[in-house]
């Protein structure tokens, strides 16, 4: 998936960020567009747990509508990782995050709902080392933590929560998110909250930005990261200036702003926290997805790499052996490749490059051995498990494949793509229901809960389903028309 993929709010998602101010933009507040009243922290007595939830799957699906959400287990596993330490580190554990990247080169990152915080591929390929992506984060979490976005919505009675989940989309993405379902209280509101945002405070961003360092001085990145970052924002904003929307002109980083930051950074001093490879693969990963071709990518790789201009050579050849891959040029990819799984054995980055070559080659079932191994040291692991997996099914092992994947949804039942892979494994196996029941889930973690509850009643139709099948979609196909009519009610 390239960067230059076209999304309806792929212009306006940089500017236009709500919750977070769009960190580039400044700070903004829903609650202070809508004049709501302060709420403290009872947003969870006005929203009950299973609300927050269910407005949460809502909002992804207007993300997943409206932006390119990355599957790819590598790219969104890193990031989870680091927000979970970040998470783990902060005063407030409480409740439950979901960290995904969208693939668009512009610098942002946003928060939603019930958790949900959204990374775009531009922030990580700008952020020089690991603890500024991890200042961006922490600032998020920090909104998510402090029920920013619940306490500036919780007053809007009366509303369903897919059309609370669509308001709450259409402020945070900046636009209308489907020009299908745009109602006239919708563009209503919209147009409130344009012509108010010259009354935007600061008070949300001025939290986050306080909570968010402690935060990062917690996990043991460097505090003066945020303030650094912040600086680097500011002159970026001078390059948009021209174009960007009256928002982004309207609330700029300030001066005073990366002061408060600096100051609150000097209480903890620095921490020369060196960077983690992943965050380097990571970036060299998405440097290569950048590039529309990839003999594009290969020239790039080959000139920084002949020019010593790379920050650590063995995510730089990384980079250069997935380029290579995707030109077909398996035995340059592969060769580039050895060496760095001989330094590093178990590097999950580059263990599942080599599985793909090898399939690609023909190897499916020395992949899945290879892979059966790494999987056997690190069980939870979804990229590894994914690629083994995908290995097993090259290798015409598909109920082996099915397994493998039930096992890891046990452990992790969020992680969306694996279910459609798991639908396509049932369905080479023959289990038309078993494939339906998966499929089913895949749609209903992506946010289509209809389409969803249609797929279990089409499964439990099935000639010769098994019995303890029928029971257990018979029990999820309860709990989400339960779900289901619970969305249609006003809160």
């Amino acid at each position: 998936m390239r960067f230059d993929a076209p999304k309806p709010l792929r212009a306006v998602l940089f500017a236009l960020c709500v919750l977070s101010g769009s960190l580039v933009g400044g700070a903004a507040s829903v609650g202070d567009a809508l004049d709501l009243p302060d709420m403290g922290n009872s947003a969870d007595a006005v929203l009950t747990l299973t609300e927050q939830r269910e407005l949460g799957q809502e909002f992804m699906k207007w993300v997943r509508k409206s932006l390119d959400v990355s599957e790819d287990p590598l790219l969104t596993d890193y990031v989870q990782s680091l927000g979970r330490k970040l998470v783990a580190a902060s005063r407030d554990t409480r409740g439950r995050y979901d960290f995904f990247v969208v693939e668009d080169p512009r610098i942002n990152a946003f928060a939603g709902p019930s958790g949900n915080i959204g990374v775009n591929a531009g922030l990580i390929l700008a952020a020089e080392t690991e603890s500024e992506l991890a200042a961006v984060m922490a600032h998020e979490v920090a909104h998510v933590s402090q029920r920013h976005l619940l306490r500036a919505f919780a007053a809007q009675k009366q509303m369903t929560i897919p059309a609370t989940a669509l308001l709450i989309a259409a402020a945070v993405l900046g636009a209308t998110v489907d020009s299908q379902v745009g109602t006239a209280a919708l563009m209503g509101l919209q147009g409130a909250m344009v012509q108010r945002q010259i009354n935007f405070t600061r008070a949300n961003e001025e939290e986050a930005d306080s909570i968010g360092i402690d935060t990062l001085a917690r996990a043991g990145h460097d505090p003066y990261a945020m303030p650094g970052f912040f600086n680097k924002l500011t002159k970026a904003n001078r390059v948009y200036e021209s174009g960007a929307p009256e928002l982004l002109r309207t609330h700029p980083v300030t001066s005073d702003r990366i002061a408060d930051a600096m100051a609150r950074a000097e209480r903890f001093g620095h921490s020369q926290r060196p960077d983690s490879l992943r965050f380097h693969l990571t970036r060299a990963h998405l440097r290569e997805r950048s590039y529309n071709r990839a003999e594009q990518a290969i020239g790039h790789f080959k000139n920084t790499l002949a020019r010593g201009r790379y920050r650590n050579e063995t995510a730089e050849r990384y980079g250069y052996a997935r380029a290579l891959a995707r030109a077909g040029s398996l035995g340059d990819a592969a060769e580039q490749l050895a060496p760095l799984i001989e330094k590093h054995p178990s590097q999950v980055e580059l263990v599942v490059l080599q599985a793909e070559l090898d399939r690609r080659r023909g190897a499916a079932d020395k992949a899945a051995r290879d892979l059966k191994s790494a999987v056997g040291l690190a069980p939870g692991s979804w990229p590894l498990q994914q690629a083994y997996a995908e290995a097993l099914l090259d290798a015409g092992r598909p109920a082996e494949a099915l397994a493998t994947l039930e096992r890891l949804v046990a452990l992790r039942p969020d992680i969306t793509p694996v279910y459609q892979i798991m639908a396509d494994a049932a369905g080479k196996v023959g289990d038309a229901g078993a494939a339906m029941r998966w499929r089913a889930e895949y749609l209903y973690r992506s946010g289509d809960l209809e389409p969803a509850v249609r797929q279990l009643e089409l499964a439990l139709r099935q000639p010769g389903l098994d019995f303890h099948l029928a029971s257990k979609i018979q029990v999820r196909l309860a709990e989400l028309r339960t779900e289901e009519q619970s969305r249609k009610k006003p809160r």
